[in-house]
């Protein structure tokens, strides 16, 4: 062993403390109130309204809205606007994740540029508050920015798993963070919740309520990365140099990302996880999406029951992420990730055939998706941790990212088109099995430990 070997793996067991793994955490319980709050539950259904302001003015409650909007000489149906925004936000992230991947992976502060990108996100989502009236322009905007910097954060964020778990570890690490993010997401909406069920008696109109749960997500993101910011401000650079330092950040990434493009046939069950990735979860990213556009707008669901029905999920899941962790401890997360999969197409299946305003039922789909969600998606982060070359955490959780934003984009797309064509989104729904069942088939053929030993890395005890 030589010593720069011996110094890099000391360096690493000083990383891997319980401290870094709990101040780690944190950036799940910062971001996911945008995610919940403003992402799943607000913005779709906000962003409708403004645009149906716009092109019918006056319009009465329960009136059915048949003008469409102009966007660059294009029909587009109010309806569609929402999943045509997270659409756009979807392709560019797809493109620039990559090159803020490599950056990462060059950049002396890790931690630093998290913060930043975390912070740009938290404001365009705070500015959210001045949305009102009919400026549903803005409100493109700032839903695109915010959701490439959320994107563009994680990409870091999900690199420094690597950083400080051991292998063994991560399946409990990245379920425990996850486990937290839904706790803390279900809180804010809680409060927002209830701020939004007793506005009239507080003296807010409607409208301001939803404005003040917007600010609060952007807030409450922008809050709590400080303390990934701060407990991790020790961990420097990266565990390996991919290129010569002298070309610098931005002419090293672009000769890190050719040598990455070149080097990917040498990581085969890599990629074949990442196919499967991008498929089974494009399709519950769009689920998530567009669940509630579905309840208000399909099953005739008031937005207040919608965000009852994201608090039964958020707390549901945090239980759910820990069951999984603990399954994987046992099974390993392949096959936990597969039983996942499975059940997210019965829960789908379920959710199609709920009747309108059949709030029980809807509530008890939202019990199932609750118990998968979280699990799934944690387990996904680490089981791909092992399956990515040291040095390279950053940019291949890149490809993570942006090769899932590479169809995800597909998927709201094909929803929204759905919509413009049947005029319901029930069928809109349905096609998100398509996604669940693709992606499943693909994970069946990845070999785990064939990868694992390809990347270079140490093998866990269970995978």
């Amino acid at each position: 062993m030589t010593s720069a070997t011996s110094v890099v793996r000391a360096d690493a067991a000083a990383e891997r403390t319980t401290a870094h793994q709990r101040a780690w955490g944190w950036y799940d319980w910062a971001n996911s109130a945008y995610v919940t709050t403003t992402g799943a539950v607000l913005i779709s259904p906000y962003l409708t309204a403004l645009a149906r302001a716009d092109v019918c003015p006056g319009l009465e409650s329960g009136e059915t809205c048949d003008a469409d909007l102009s966007i660059l000489g294009l029909p587009v149906a109010v309806g569609a606007l929402a999943p045509y925004t997270i659409t756009v936000a979807t392709i560019l992230s797809a493109v620039v994740l990559l090159f803020v991947g490599a950056i990462a992976d060059r950049h002396p502060r890790p931690v630093r540029l998290l913060g930043g990108l975390a912070w740009t996100g938290a404001a365009a989502a705070s500015l959210m508050f001045f949305l009102q009236g009919s400026n549903w322009q803005l409100g493109v905007v700032l839903v695109v920015v915010a959701n490439l910097c959320f994107g563009a954060s994680t990409v870091v964020y999900d690199a420094l798993l690597n950083r400080i778990a051991h292998p063994d570890d991560r399946d409990k690490v990245s379920s425990r963070a996850w486990a937290l993010g839904y706790l803390g997401g279900g809180l804010l909406l809680a409060l927002n919740l209830g701020l939004m069920t007793a506005h009239e008696s507080l003296g807010l109109s409607y409208g301001m309520a939803i404005r003040l749960s917007l600010l609060s997500a952007g807030l409450w993101w922008a809050g709590f990365t400080l303390i990934p910011v701060l407990g991790l401000r020790r961990i420097r650079g990266t565990t390996a140099t991919p290129v010569d330092r002298r070309a610098g950040i931005v002419g090293g990434t672009l000769v890190q990302l050719r040598d990455t493009f070149r080097e990917l046939r040498s990581y085969p069950q890599t990629l074949m996880f990442l196919l499967a990735y991008l498929f089974f979860n494009d399709g519950m990213q769009t689920v998530i999406a567009s669940s509630s556009l579905y309840g208000i707008e399909q099953l005739g669901f008031r937005t207040e029951q919608m965000m009852i029905t994201f608090l039964v999920v958020q707390f549901v899941a945090f239980g759910g992420a820990l069951l999984f962790g603990a399954v994987a401890g046992r099974l390993g997360a392949k096959r936990t990730v597969l039983g996942g999969i499975v059940m997210w197409t019965l829960v789908v299946a379920f959710a199609f055939f709920v009747p309108r305003g059949a709030f029980t039922t809807w509530l008890l789909c939202a019990v199932l998706i609750g118990m998968v969600m979280g699990g799934t998606q944690a387990l996904s982060r680490s089981l791909y941790s092992q399956l990515v070359p040291q040095g390279r955490e950053s940019e291949f959780f890149s490809f993570y990212q942006a090769m899932e934003r590479g169809t995800s984009w597909f998927g709201t797309l094909a929803f929204g088109l759905m919509f413009q064509l049947t005029g319901s989104y029930r069928p809109a729904i349905l096609v998100t099995i398509l996604f669940f069942v693709l992606g499943g088939l693909i994970l069946t053929r990845v070999r785990v430990r064939e990868g694992i030993a390809a990347a270079g890395n140490e093998q866990p005890r269970i995978v």
